[in-house]
């Protein structure tokens, strides 16, 4: 499946926004808050998620994703996750590594993800 580093961002930020609101309840507004981008942008994006079977929208504008969308949200998410905790290992500041993180978590290869994986774990013990 080929998805566009964009549309992986979006999908994140709704997962990070559902985890963080507590309620689930995700709107458009929220993401233009969360990534700092205009309305327009926001609101054409979900609806190419949407057209895309990512995300549905209620009548309210509550923004759920599907299955689809929550195993592709899921998977930057933790790659977020671990890379901002890698880095903090590291000693880089947790703002700085919460942007870092940002960077790469689209461009790793399986293999390495896998093995930054294993070295935090490795970190926590």
């Amino acid at each position: 499946m080929v998805i566009h580093q964009s549309a992986e961002d979006y999908l994140e930020s709704i997962l990070a926004l559902e985890e963080h609101l507590g309620h689930g309840q995700v709107h458009s507004i929220d993401i233009v808050n969360r990534l700092g981008f205009s309305k327009p942008s926001v609101s054409i994006a979900m609806k190419k998620l949407r057209e895309n079977g990512y995300i549905t929208m209620a009548g309210d504008g509550a923004i759920t994703l599907t299955d689809k969308g929550m195993e592709i949200a899921s998977s930057v998410y933790d790659r977020h996750k671990t890379l901002t905790k890698l880095f903090q290992c590291l000693g880089v500041s947790p703002g700085q590594a919460e942007v870092d993180a940002c960077k790469v978590e689209h461009d790793l290869s399986a293999e390495t993800y896998q093995k930054i994986v294993e070295f935090v774990e490795r970190q926590r013990t």
